[in-house]
Formats: structure tokens, C-alpha cells, sequence
């Protein structure tokens, strides 16, 4: 089994649905923020999500968030620490909304046969999620403005979205770039193993085609060591999801040239300094914001006006790097040039 996961690791390397999202409960431990959870029906299942509301509960924009491959909702909404490490409620206490949702394939969504699991699937489970915020849900009235954020994989499943169904008014890609390094992605992608075998999700049920990061790897993947709280590497491990390795082809799509010239949105940028996966060789595409912009800005068309921000010492995942408010703030700076 082991091989033959290894050998598709490797190679994947190289209708609107009609939507009547029920409110679960509220989440009394985000107060002052409003939080309700929120099950979306999407042609591939059920795609969980927590919306939250600012303060004061009034604004006409929400940011739509999906973690990569690797992750779930915890990346966004980190538990720990939480005035440190959580997006989720630093975006909310800037005046924002967040539909913090789980991918297909992971979380409280629903897990659809692996090899059936595609970030297209995904795509169009956003754009259901979209159109849905845009009429209203109960608990909330409708938003003028959306903006998909999404990280490594969900970033190329948000650019999707966008040039799909142009209905987005901004996208932020994290944990993205056109310089992606092949053999830092294949040797991270070399040691995923089958769910099943982990111990976090023995007996659950999963088809042997969902994969998980290997025990004991995940710092060195994603993290620069001494960039890292240990309580958050200990949750990071222990919130850590299956995902299908049948989403990578055409989410890594999303990363070679021709298909971001076509968005017609805000889009910004945004990676750690020394991001083994999205900085390119020697992470020489991450020196500093100015070389990040460089890099990127002739794959974007004028009208993505793109911004981008280099998260200095940190890894791939920015959101849980100790200095990341810095990064938060260079965000809550670029929402403000959409929503004001």
C-alpha cells in the first residue's frame, strides 16, 4: 500500500446547487464575536463552515477561508493563543466577517470517495458557498462584498472560483507562488501514508485513498523551528486532516503561468520568507515583499492590482508562525483598500 501511494504522490506532483444552509448553534467562547455554524449542500456532500460577525455584528463584507491539503478549519481558527495565532478573530475584530469552512475531503465536511475528490469539486462547492452568502443565510443579511482566502492547495481552488465564475470582489492566496519548488513539494508529498494507518484516524471508516502527514514531519515541512511555539506545533499535530492526492493535480495547475493573468480582482500574496514550497530555489522569491512582487506581478493582469507581503522567518504555514501578526495586519491593510 505504501508504495503504490508513493507512486501516485508522485505523479500528482508532476450546477449551481440549490442551498438551504441550517444553523447549528452559536459559539459563546468567541464573544464578543457572533459565531453560528453553518452546513452548506453542495453536489458533493456537505461542506461545514463557522460564520462569524464582527463586534457590533455590522458589516457588508465577509472573507470566505479554506485551508490547504494538511489542514482544516483550525489553521484559520487556531485555538491556542488565540490573540496571537487566530486569523479568524483578527479579521473579525477589523470589522470583517469570516465563513471559516472546511474543505471537502476533511473536518465536519463531508468525505466523498478519495479518488472522486478533485480541488475542481471543491471550486464549485466554493462558488454554491458564495452565491449562498451573497442572498443571505439565516442569522445574517446578505454580503455586498466577498473575499476568498485560501492556503497552498486552497489557494489555487480560490483562484479557480474566481476565474470560473467571476464572482468575488478580492482573492488572497497564501502559502502560493509561480515558483514553486518541485523537489521540496515531492519530498514532502513522499511522506504522506494512507489515514488509516495513522493513529488519529484508525477506525474511522476512510477509504484507503485519504492520506496524512507522517508523525514527526510537519516541522520541518511547514514551520521554521525557531519561528514556532512548541504548544502550537503539538496542536498542529494533533489537528492535522486526510485529504486526497487526487486534488493536487489541478490545484497545482493553479500555480503555472496563464491561468492567474486571468483574474479580474484585488489579489494578494502572501508567504513566509523561508517557505520551503512556494519560494522557489533557495527561497529567492521570498527575500522581501518588493522581490515577492517583482516575482509575481507578470503572471497578474492590471486589474488584480496585486499586493503582495513576505512574512520574514517565517515557513510555509504563516498563520502559526510567532511573529505572525505582522502578517495580519499587512491583510487587514489590504481588505481596507476593497471594502473602504
Amino acid at each position: 500500500m505504501r508504495t503504490s501511494i508513493r507512486s501516485i504522490a508522485v505523479s500528482a506532483a508532476v450546477a449551481l446547487v440549490c442551498l438551504t444552509p441550517g444553523v447549528v448553534h452559536a459559539d459563546p467562547a468567541s464573544s464578543p464575536d457572533r459565531c453560528q455554524e453553518v452546513t452548506f449542500p453542495v453536489a458533493a456532500g456537505t461542506v461545514a463552515g463557522t460564520l462569524c460577525l464582527p463586534p457590533g455584528g455590522s458589516t457588508d463584507t465577509v472573507m470566505v477561508l479554506m485551508a490547504g491539503s494538511n489542514y482544516n478549519h483550525t489553521y484559520w481558527d487556531f485555538p491556542y493563543a488565540p490573540e496571537t495565532y487566530n486569523f479568524r478573530r483578527a479579521m473579525n475584530a477589523a470589522g470583517y466577517a469570516t465563513l471559516v469552512a472546511d474543505r471537502l475531503g476533511n473536518g465536519a465536511s463531508s468525505r466523498p470517495p478519495s479518488l472522486s475528490l478533485t480541488a475542481g469539486t471543491t471550486a464549485n462547492a466554493l462558488h454554491d458557498i458564495v452565491q449562498t452568502l451573497r442572498h443571505g443565510i439565516p442569522g445574517a443579511q446578505p454580503f455586498a462584498k466577498i473575499v476568498t482566502g485560501g492556503h497552498s492547495l486552497s489557494s489555487g481552488t480560490s483562484l479557480m472560483e474566481g476565474i470560473w465564475y467571476r464572482d468575488v470582489d478580492g482573492i488572497l492566496l497564501t502559502g502560493y507562488s509561480h515558483a514553486v519548488n518541485a523537489a521540496e513539494a515531492l519530498g514532502v508529498i513522499s511522506t504522506y501514508y494512507p489515514a488509516i494507518e495513522d493513529p488519529l484516524f484508525a477506525g474511522r471508516g476512510l477509504d484507503p485513498g485519504y492520506v496524512v502527514s507522517r508523525p514527526g514531519t510537519r516541522l520541518h515541512h511547514f514551520f521554521v523551528p525557531d519561528n514556532v511555539d512548541p504548544q502550537v506545533l503539538t496542536i498542529d499535530e494533533e489537528t492535522k486532516e486526510t485529504f486526497s492526492l487526487t486534488e493536487y493535480p489541478d490545484g497545482l495547475a493553479y500555480t503555472l503561468p496563464g491561468m492567474s493573468s486571468r483574474v479580474d480582482v484585488p489579489v494578494m500574496v502572501t508567504n513566509g520568507s523561508l517557505d520551503r514550497l512556494s519560494c522557489g530555489i533557495a527561497y529567492a522569491i521570498c527575500r522581501d515583499t518588493a522581490t515577492l512582487q517583482a516575482a509575481e506581478a507578470p503572471f497578474f493582469s492590471p486589474a488584480a492590482r496585486l499586493r503582495t507581503y513576505v512574512l520574514p522567518d517565517s515557513g510555509h504555514s504563516l498563520n502559526l508562525a510567532r511573529n505572525t501578526a505582522d502578517y495580519q495586519r499587512a491583510v487587514i491593510d489590504w481588505m481596507k483598500s476593497i471594502s473602504g
